[in-house]
């Protein structure tokens, strides 16, 4: 078994904002492979789906973003699972909208609901995929920046990203972390 965390806040005044990416990629996972209504356990919404021979949760916390560690690692303890069989599935202002960018683990780099993540499973060894979501303009705070909704222009480019982060993860959990950051992180081809 193999977990899919996505990062979001939970309530529809939140649905379709900036940092409810990871929320979006779990919905576009569960739709394309005829999930089951989520359900509630862990602090989350879970649903699970079967990708090949692997099972997969797909957990979406519910203790808002700065919080969501809390929720993993009630999963990882419950399922005794390793933290090399997380997928966490975040929004990053420092990357240009649309961008995504894999890692078998690291740093933060800033993520609140990533942070707390690592500070719950006491370790950076897990994987994530980052969605960028660009920088505030101006002087914009970027939490009131992050808890907005996308332009129409952002909200197409961002929609191909959920796509694209919905295969990756499923190359993920087919063929492992560097098969998906090898794919995710490959440079685009030129026009």
């Amino acid at each position: 078994m193999k977990v899919v965390v996505g990062l979001g806040n939970p309530g529809r005044k939140y649905i379709g904002t900036r940092h409810n990416v990871g929320f979006d990629v779990l919905a576009r996972l569960a739709h394309e492979q005829g999930a089951d209504s989520a359900r509630t356990k862990f602090e989350a919404e879970i649903t699970e789906i079967t990708v090949g021979a692997e099972r997969l949760l797909l957990v979406a916390p519910q203790t808002f973003m700065n919080l969501s560690g809390r929720s993993v690692r009630q999963i990882v303890d419950f399922y005794k699972l390793s933290a090399v069989d997380v997928l966490l599935v975040c929004d990053d202002l420092n990357l240009e909208t649309g961008r995504l960018r894999m890692r078998a683990s690291g740093s933060a780099g800033g993520q609140k609901g990533l942070q707390n993540t690592i500070d719950h499973l006491g370790t950076q060894q897990f994987a994530r995929l980052r969605i960028g979501i660009g920088r505030p303009p101006g002087r914009m705070d970027a939490a009131t920046y992050v808890l907005q909704r996308f332009s129409a222009a952002d909200r197409e480019i961002i929609d191909i990203a959920v796509a694209q982060a919905a295969d990756a993860v499923i190359l993920w959990a087919q063929e492992g972390v560097q098969s998906a950051m090898n794919s995710v992180n490959a440079p685009s081809p030129a026009p």
